[in-house]
């Protein structure tokens, strides 16, 4: 059994006819539709980097816009998996059923109003409370899980461990395996803290100026200079810093400290806070996440500088694997590594 974290449409409009049908959800815009329906992943890709935006109004990245493509398979075939949902202090859970989905064509009723073809896959009917009667309320979930029952991208797929934990947690069973592991009851310890839950916003922007703080670090440059480097970083983040150059071993940083992190922040939404090289989201707890998919700054080209247009946001183990080598290699080596739906 898969389990899929999603939400259901740009600020979630699709939920209430999700829970009235029992179903789960996608979208198309109308025209990205016919290119799904033809199985024309490539016309879809550049269709959606040409006329498309993301739910930030950038332009997607291509992993992004592949990733859309996936969606609606995800989506009309899920049979048997088990879907989470959290809306407000609710959690809520389905079951897929092998029931064929309906298309349906409809105006978004958000601000940008487009025409899209929404996928409904039959679930049983939604449910906010345990197999054995508990209810599902959001601030009685142990810390750890928060961080990774909600998702601020369309939809995840929770890895084993997680999908296990959830699982359990539906079906009522001792979940104290998991809340013994030390990094769970660090976890705990700490849930008065501003790390109990991710908060989207503020995460993003501190993780930014880690990375600048990291990557200027990086250039063996003298401890004075680099408190003086991460006091100039707070100033100017309100101000408009002008651009500098900083030597990095061999390469260049060649934007201002703010700059720089203003463009990490750009990125991630970009790329919807998922990794451009694996797919895999982002864990911006940093206290107590998972140190492997903690945000990296990537150079494209492993050759070139730390400037913009030269940049995209990896996890840190996807970093160490590419190392030096070319992108474009990289990333068809990654596809092998998906497989074919990749």
């Amino acid at each position: 059994m898969k389990v899929y974290i999603a939400n259901f449409g740009r600020e979630n409009y699709e939920w209430p006819e999700c829970k009235r049908r029992g179903s789960v959800a996608t979208m198309n815009a109308v025209d990205a539709q016919a290119y799904w329906e033809a199985g024309d992943r490539e016309g879809y890709i550049g269709s959606r980097i040409s006329t498309d935006r993301t739910a930030a109004g950038l332009v997607p990245t291509r992993p992004v816009a592949s990733r859309w493509f996936n969606l609606m398979t995800i989506i009309s075939k899920t049979d048997g998996d088990l879907w989470i949902h959290r809306a407000g202090e609710r959690l809520w859970w389905t079951i897929s059923t092998d029931q064929p989905p309906e298309f349906v064509r409809k105006t978004e009723p958000i601000t940008r109003g487009r025409e899209v073809v929404v996928c409904h896959k039959p679930c049983r009917p939604w449910s906010d409370v345990t197999k054995s009667g508990v209810a599902l309320m959001w601030k009685s979930l142990h810390p750890k899980a928060r961080d990774f029952l909600s998702t601020e991208s369309t939809l995840q797929q929770l890895s084993p461990d997680y999908a296990e934990y959830t699982i359990s947690l539906i079906e009522g069973r001792d979940l104290s395996p998991w809340h013994r592991l030390p990094l769970w009851i660090q976890k705990n310890d700490r849930s008065g803290s501003k790390y109990s839950e991710v908060r989207l916003a503020d995460e993003v922007r501190r993780v930014a100026y880690r990375e600048t703080i990291d990557i200027l670090e990086c250039g063996e440059i003298p401890a004075g200079i680099y408190r003086m480097v991460a006091t100039a970083l707070k100033t100017a983040q309100a101000s408009n810093g002008q651009q500098v150059l900083r030597k990095l071993k061999n390469k260049e940083v060649r934007c201002s400290p703010k700059q720089l992190e203003d463009h990490i922040v750009e990125l991630f939404e970009r790329q919807e806070g998922i990794c451009e090289l694996s797919g895999l989201p982002f864990d911006l707890d940093e206290k107590d996440g998972d140190k492997a998919f903690f945000l990296s700054l990537d150079r494209i080209d492993s050759a070139g500088h730390y400037e913009i247009g030269n940049l995209q946001l990896v996890c840190r183990f996807i970093n160490r694997w590419k190392g030096a080598d070319d992108n474009e290699e990289f990333q068809r080596l990654m596809a092998r590594l998906r497989g074919p739906e990749a």
